[in-house]
């Protein structure tokens, strides 16, 4: 299945900046990747530090989108958009590094739509949302670290 931006855009009612290309095929992945400030990470790969809690409460993903996290810079969204049926999503997680956002299991391609990145896939699977951090300085008691503002 060949999903454009184009389509995605007017299937989910999301804009998208003008600067990006429409007609261009969003990519699937089914590993480690990043969109501005979030890093969507395969959960296998981090299970150790991240965890449903067990009282979560989880929500099907609708076709319009669940809004995961709003850019500091600009406030548009990193919106979660999937088939009716194939997606579900839950933000109550423990992380022990506290970057989690939640975690989303799918079983059909899932996208993460950005009115400025434009949109990624995510192969079936489940993963975990993170926010980014950067390594800014070294001080005297080692690395400082801040969050990514997109």
């Amino acid at each position: 299945m060949n999903v454009t931006l184009a389509s995605l855009s007017h299937q989910t009612g999301l804009a998208v900046l003008d600067h990006l290309e429409r007609s261009a095929r969003i990519p699937v992945v089914d590993g480690l990747h990043a969109q501005g400030d979030l890093i969507v990470v395969p959960l296998a790969v981090i299970a150790s530090a991240v965890a449903v809690r067990p009282e979560a409460r989880w929500t099907d993903v609708p076709p319009e989108g669940v809004e995961l996290l709003r850019g500091a810079a600009g406030g548009n969204p990193h919106t979660l958009v999937a088939d009716p049926g194939t997606c579900r999503w839950t933000a109550d997680v423990a992380d022990v590094e506290g970057l989690a956002l939640g975690i989303f299991e799918a079983s059909a391609v899932v996208y993460l739509l950005h009115p400025e990145h434009g949109a990624t896939g995510c192969a079936p699977g489940a993963y975990v949302v993170r926010r980014q951090r950067e390594h800014v300085s070294l001080d005297w008691h080692g690395r400082t670290a801040r969050l990514v503002a997109d």
